[in-house]
């Protein structure tokens, strides 16, 4: 693995991030000490402002872990004057530890759970949502997109975890199914019918 973003640019950037919840840095310690991958204090504050900027009221999740990216866009959707955000996991631990962080957070108003496969669930769900978050499996990213563009709202935002997948991309020799899904995904929201009609935010990571 590479960082596309060097580790000082990295810090400089968390740094610049405003005062966060207590339990926001409970949250990143603990992903730090267990090795649990979350989007970070910069692209956590990214989704934050850019749900603020849309006056989102309804966010869709695709992958939600332990809640960390889900306090960002329920602290906006609160913010924009309520909705509700869907935090969406396949695992009943991974749900319960998050209704714990964000209770704590009070944003158990805000906030839907769900359990199951993330596109599936978004499928069964009425749209349109403002912000759709794909973090799932990349080796699912390209069969995800036609069910996100019949959910997202014209104008909405989609925005994309790891699109530089730590710098994978860039070797032509890694032939690796999320490599290859991740790439794929690329294509089509660059290049395709599907993909020009999406306003989308690549996360860099």
């Amino acid at each position: 693995m590479i960082y596309v973003i060097p580790e000082q640019i990295r810090n400089y950037l968390d740094g610049l991030v405003p005062e966060r919840h207590a339990e926001l840095e409970e949250m990143e310690a603990h992903a730090l000490e267990h090795d649990f991958p979350i989007i970070g204090p910069a692209c956590g504050h990214l989704c934050y402002l850019l749900a603020r900027m849309t006056g989102a009221r309804n966010v869709f999740e695709l992958g939600s872990g332990f809640g960390y990216s889900t306090a960002f866009f329920a602290k906006a959707v609160k913010e924009n004057g309520g909705g509700t955000v869907h935090h969406v996991v396949w695992d009943d631990e991974l749900s319960q530890k998050a209704q714990g962080h964000l209770g704590a957070m009070e944003y158990d108003g805000i906030v839907e759970y769900h359990i199951g496969e993330a596109v599936e669930t978004l499928r069964e769900n009425d749209g349109p949502f403002d912000i759709i978050f794909n973090d799932i499996d990349k080796n699912a990213y390209p069969a995800s997109l036609p069910v996100i563009e019949s959910k997202l709202r014209p104008g909405g935002v989609l925005i994309i975890d790891n699109m530089l997948w730590s710098g994978r991309i860039f070797d032509p020799a890694d032939k690796n199914s999320d490599t290859e899904g991740v790439r794929e995904f690329t294509r089509l929201i660059t290049s395709s019918p599907t993909g020009s009609r999406l306003s989308f935010q690549s996360g860099m990571a």
